[in-house]
């Protein structure tokens, strides 16, 4: 593993001597949930991340909170009220019910979003972390809130896709806007977000920035002629990436496009997504950058001293996913 803390690493013009106040949010029954045999989605990474961060005493860092899972009426905040009823009530068992059978097609559940045991207490503790997360910087309790169990960034209002079935960054984002003006979404996941860019496509008070493979790749989305409509025109910013991104080519696109952001749209609060399967060898990815120029990213954001949720995602090549999300969690205690 090898995580040091780097001496002498270079911050954007000193604005990082800023004590940090860290929350970090873990069910520890998350890691017992199960996709499915050979389904790349794997939530164990997440109980990966937290042993090695653990083990290299960086909770002592953070205050750790186990979340309150998301109520149903939580999850409706966003999500209509018939496509909540079926995940709460769904499970292996009843599939064969044609009450719930008939439905899979039309809340797009089945080979890639399996029904699995447990898979509404699952999405209650993912969205509940966001929630929970987003609460703490409300409650100025926090500077950054992390839920690696977060992140799901393709789920839409009544349907579920890329393994994504509630979409807990919009939950929790809605929940930053009841006492926030502007927030920013960034999301470096190899896949673009187009749950979160859809879902406030239309509105000035939610920009979204992704960095993200475009062409023939899931969800084939996120053209860089998206920009939004209505009163969300050039609210929505997307960057179209080829594939074998490296560390360096990310860098020079990602910093001066978030300086612009920051300066212009002025966020009273930010939001990364940090999936981890724009790594070097993902499994599904095909991007290659290193676990340091992955944290690049959230070290670029935190200098700016805005209140930050930190959120989990993609990521199928699972130790590097636990390395990455570990490495991160030092990359901002470290100064906390």
């Amino acid at each position: 593993m090898g995580i040091e803390e780097e001496s002498g690493a270079s911050l954007p013009a000193g604005q990082d001597a800023k004590k940090r106040r860290v929350t970090y949010f873990y069910e520890p029954s998350i890691g017992d949930y199960y996709y499915g045999q050979g389904h790349p989605m794997k939530p164990h990474r997440i109980r990966m991340a937290h042993n090695l961060i653990v083990h290299y005493s960086l909770h002592r860092r953070m205050e750790i909170n186990r979340p309150f899972p998301a109520a149903p009426d939580d999850i409706r905040r966003f999500h209509s009220d018939d496509y909540v009823d079926f995940l709460a009530s769904v499970s292996p068992d009843t599939l064969a019910d044609p009450a719930f059978s008939r439905h899979l097609k039309r809340f797009n559940v089945g080979e890639d979003c399996p029904v699995f045991d447990g898979l509404f207490p699952f999405c209650q503790a993912s969205a509940g972390g966001s929630i929970g997360a987003a609460v703490k910087l409300n409650r100025q309790d926090a500077d950054i809130a992390v839920n690696w169990a977060g992140g799901l960034h393709h789920a839409k209002k009544s349907e579920a896709s890329g393994f994504c079935y509630v979409n807990d960054i919009v939950l929790g984002i809605l929940e930053l806007l009841k006492y926030h003006r502007r927030v920013l979404y960034v999301d470096i996941d190899v896949h673009h977000g187009d749950g979160v860019e859809e879902a406030f496509y239309t509105t000035d008070r939610v920009m979204t920035v992704s960095f993200h493979k475009f062409g023939d790749f899931f969800p084939g989305t996120g053209h860089i002629k998206d920009v939004g409509v209505g009163s969300g025109k050039n609210y929505a910013i997307n960057v179209p990436l080829n594939d074998g991104m490296d560390d360096e080519s990310f860098r020079a696109l990602f910093r001066p496009i978030i300086q612009k952001v920051m300066e212009v749209y002025q966020p009273d609060a930010v939001v990364l997504q940090c999936g981890a399967d724009s790594l070097s060898g993902d499994r599904l990815g095909c991007f290659n950058l290193s676990v340091k120029g992955h944290a690049d990213c959230l070290r670029f954001l935190r200098s700016f001293n805005v209140p930050l949720m930190v959120l989990g995602g993609g990521g199928y090549t699972i130790r590097n996913v636990a390395r990455c999300w570990c490495y991160e969690v030092l990359s901002f205690s470290s100064w906390a």
